[in-house]
């Protein structure tokens, strides 16, 4: 009984990691977008990548990569990247050229 329940709040636990990583993940890209004057098409990131990876002090976390999608000119669409390791933020990245197809 012991190890469903444990199960359980672990599950929660990534669950409500995941959502709070992503939110902290679509504010980046809008802000970015924002910030270089570009329309963040779909309004949402996507999880592209999942993955274990150690931080600066060692400690193993959960690096999650969201993909999305952005336009320069409202007829191209560009992908762009956010990585984000445990709650904290590590990159944004936009594409300098090229088509999403």
């Amino acid at each position: 009984m012991m190890v469903v329940a444990g199960l359980l709040v672990a599950i929660i636990w990534f669950w409500h990691a995941s959502m709070s990583a992503r939110e902290r993940a679509n504010a980046a890209a809008r802000e970015a977008c924002e910030r270089l004057q570009l329309v963040m098409l779909d309004g949402t990131v996507a999880i592209m990548r999942l993955w274990l990876k150690r931080d600066e002090t060692g400690r193993l976390r959960i690096e999650r990569t969201y993909g999305f999608e952005y336009t320069d000119d409202g007829y191209r669409r560009l992908r762009g990247f956010v990585v984000m390791l445990g709650p904290h933020l590590c990159s944004v990245g936009l594409a300098a050229a090229g088509r999403v197809g």
